[in-house]
């Protein structure tokens, strides 16, 4: 029988053999512009390497040192690479996630190939990598053309006619919200896991769970993200945390290490490249994971300490059709000023009301950003995030709808930390925004396929959800502006564009349409009993102002740059987590 030489890896270091194996950062040596000489004799795909859990490293006297986590019989191993290679192969064994951080090393351009194109590469249709396709180019030049002329030969009436279609549109897409909040009122399925629940299960049967953090230029807040994740309630020896740091980002990964992690949280250099976006860093991740489940979380999150195991209990109860579990998101600093109220009346109305009545329902559920806990098997199925899509998250929800898997919601809560300032605000909300136009023109691009996937009822929902509320911020200013001018300006300077029927409904869109949003943002306080916040709710007129403003950015940066990641800064906050 033959037996392989235990090898401590150091993965800090430029060759392997030396050091320790519960080295937590990737060698930076190639990440620092030092080229090393060293290069695999033979480079396979990144998939294979995760299978049979082995990865060359480097060439020594005796031959290419092959380091492997024992899961393929070293005989066979060693055989099958000696032939391949064509020259001597010395094995080592090594844990299984030094193995895969060193796969992540040596293969780095593999990985962030794999990492950026792999979905535009197998499915090009489902990608936001093209913005707009040929039909859609052309069909959207033809609009325009036909916009045009109308205007030149009938501006009043055309202008009339648009004013009620985005009128119209405006008031159904805020009728589906308000139909599916009722919904979500009346049939809360959010899956219910009681302490008791969890109390029960015995860890000894739990699989591996794994984490994954991207971070990028979050030095300021690292310190807490290691803290916070260190009171998950899971069995540390099958807990596996991935801290996906940015190759450039020196500053964040030592600071990382300075907050002194355990050695069941890692840190994965992200290997240069573009587009430079958290979906392609957790691609990354997503390459490597070992855990039966997999879950994001940002850097400034704080979630319940028994949420994996409210995740895994619900997992287990669903159907093998779920895809992913959502857990609700709310915010330590709500009460900070209005900004952070509204954001905290509008995720509470989003995630305890909205989820539940699309649940109910069985309609395609945009993700949220953070918090999905999704089976790793079925996730690399659909191909990863997009690492185009700004939204990445609500994308993934309408792709995994599509193939008919479903997503679950678990009552479980992520506290973050909410925006404190405006112009952060309009970054954020911007790129959210565009990432809505993105997929909605990705989904746009076979609509008989979608229909004939989903159904015409499930396509309707997601063209109101998806399309619909990019289009209704964009409606905002405009309807504003219009309603002033009616009430200002001499009728017969405003009759012939808006004349008494067009003007009506600019009204009722303006009236109804708020006081729907303000009772639906009203709404939200109830089940985390903040009735202190309802009074703010008024205030939901303004807050759609902003959103307008950064919808017109969105659609701004959609034309001149698609896949620009509009960075949100945290740890702004002055609010203890």
């Amino acid at each position: 029988m033959t037996t392989v030489e235990p090898l401590p890896v150091d993965v800090t270091s430029d060759r392997a053999g030396v050091g320790t194996a519960d080295a937590l950062v990737l060698r930076q040596g190639r990440h620092r512009g030092e080229e090393s000489d060293w290069r695999p004799p033979h480079r396979c795909s990144v998939q294979r390497h995760v299978d049979e859990g082995w990865v060359a490293s480097a060439r020594l006297r005796e031959g290419v040192l092959v380091l492997t986590s024992g899961r393929s019989d070293p005989e066979v191993l060693r055989a099958a690479l000696t032939e391949e290679f064509g020259e001597p192969v010395v094995l080592r064994t090594a844990s299984e996630a030094d193995v895969r951080q060193r796969i992540a090393y040596e293969l780095e351009e593999e990985v962030a190939d794999l990492a950026a194109h792999g979905l535009a590469r197998t499915n090009p249709a489902l990608s936001a990598k093209t913005v707009l396709s040929r039909g859609q180019q052309i069909g959207g030049a033809v609009a325009l053309l036909v916009v045009a002329v109308c205007l030149v030969l009938a501006p009043g009436s055309t202008v009339a006619v648009a004013t009620a279609v985005l009128s119209l549109g405006f008031l159904a897409g805020i009728l589906f919200k308000f139909w599916v909040s009722m919904v979500g009122a009346r049939f809360d399925l959010v899956e219910q896991v009681s302490v008791e629940d969890v109390a029960a299960l015995d860890d000894e049967v739990l699989p591996t769970y794994t984490v994954l953090v991207p971070v990028f230029r979050e030095a300021n807040i690292v310190h807490d993200l290691v803290r916070n994740l260190e009171v998950l309630d899971w069995p540390k020896d099958r807990l596996e945390v991935l801290v996906l740091v940015e190759a450039e980002d020196h500053e964040t990964r030592q600071a990382v290490l300075d907050a002194e992690p355990p050695a069941w949280m890692r840190i994965v250099i992200v290997p240069p490249g573009s587009p430079q976006t958290k979906p392609r860093a957790c691609n990354v991740g997503l390459a490597i994971a070992q855990g039966e489940y997999v879950v994001i979380y940002d850097a400034e999150d704080r979630p319940d300490p028994d949420q994996l195991k409210k995740v895994f209990l619900t997992f287990d109860r669903a159907g093998d059709d779920t895809v992913c579990v959502q857990a609700a998101l709310s915010y330590f600093n709500a009460d900070e000023n209005a900004l952070t109220r509204m954001f905290t009346l509008e995720y509470s109305y989003w995630f305890d009301y909205m989820l539940a009545g699309l649940d109910a329902r069985q309609l395609p559920i945009p993700l949220g950003g953070t918090s999905n806990h999704f089976r790793t098997d079925l996730l690399r199925e659909l191909g990863g995030w997009d690492p185009y899509n700004v939204t990445e998250d609500a994308d993934l929800g309408i792709r995994a709808s599509a193939v008919g898997y479903r997503v679950a919601v678990v009552n479980s809560t992520t506290m973050e930390e909410a925006n404190t300032s405006i112009p952060n605000f309009v970054r954020q909300r911007s790129r959210w925004i565009k990432g809505y136009m993105q997929t909605a023109l990705v989904h746009a691009r076979r609509p008989r396929a979608l229909v004939a996937e989903i159904g015409l009822r499930r396509a309707a929902a997601f063209a109101l959800l998806i399309a619909g509320t990019p289009l209704t911020f964009l409606g905002m200013l405009p309807g504003i502006v219009v309603t002033i001018a009616t009430l200002v300006l001499p009728a017969d300077w405003t009759a012939p564009m808006f004349p008494a029927p067009v003007l009506w409904l600019c009204v009722l869109d303006f009236l109804l349409g708020n006081a729907t949003m303000i009772y639906l943002t009203m709404m939200g306080p109830y089940k985390r009993a903040r009735f202190d916040l309802m009074g703010w709710a008024l205030l939901n007129p303004l807050y759609w102002v902003l959103h307008s403003v950064a919808a017109y950015k969105g659609l701004w940066q959609l034309v001149t740059r698609p896949h620009y990641w509009e960075k949100t800064e945290h740890g702004l906050t002055k609010t203890t987590a």
